[in-house]
């Protein structure tokens, strides 16, 4: 059977990341340019995901936040301008969910990742197009990518969590 192609349909696809803030409050951002490919059979079994996000395109609501995040604290966007994620295998854990299992790469550091996946179903939409729905979810440790500034708080515990959370509702185009 021969892998049916797909690409991800960046207007309806958003990828986004929760983080705690001050231990008391949860942070939300997202990157706006993201693209990204898919091979798959028809039901979806074995399928490869290539995806890039572009680190500029950090977006959580603050400038003055967005441009730290961009800085050599955190991303350095300027020298490692992109966050990708190569899948290494994609195996059914039930009817509708799979577990896709690959390769994360932030600041050049590239660490085996896992991520759940919910397949929404297929759909033809208005145009003749054949779309195709996922969400995503998994956690990262941040400082595992190099992403290591922090401040300490008065009150004990640190600024900024650790653990990120990592989200994405994906439409993918079938080519």
């Amino acid at each position: 059977m021969e892998n049916i192609k797909w690409e991800i349909d960046p207007t309806h696809s958003e990828v986004y990341f929760k983080i705690k803030h001050l231990e008391i409050a949860t942070l939300t951002g997202r990157f706006d340019k993201i693209t990204g490919t898919a091979e798959a059979e028809e039901d979806f079994e074995n399928t490869e995901f290539y995806f890039t996000a572009n680190v500029d395109s950090i977006n959580t609501n603050d400038q003055k936040r967005d441009a730290h995040l961009k800085s050599a604290d955190f991303f350095d966007a300027e020298k490692f301008p992109k966050i990708t994620f190569h899948s290494t295998k994609f195996k059914r854990i039930g009817d509708a969910t799979f577990e896709l299992i690959g390769k994360l790469t932030i600041k050049e550091i590239t660490k085996p990742t896992i991520l759940e996946i919910k397949y929404g179903g297929t759909n033809i939409d208005p145009w003749g197009n054949t779309k195709a729905g996922l969400k995503l979810k998994g956690k990262i440790n941040r400082r595992d990518f190099g992403l290591v500034w922090n401040a300490a708080i008065e009150t004990g515990g640190f600024l900024v969590s650790e653990e990120v959370k990592i989200n994405a509702n994906i439409e993918l185009l079938k080519k």
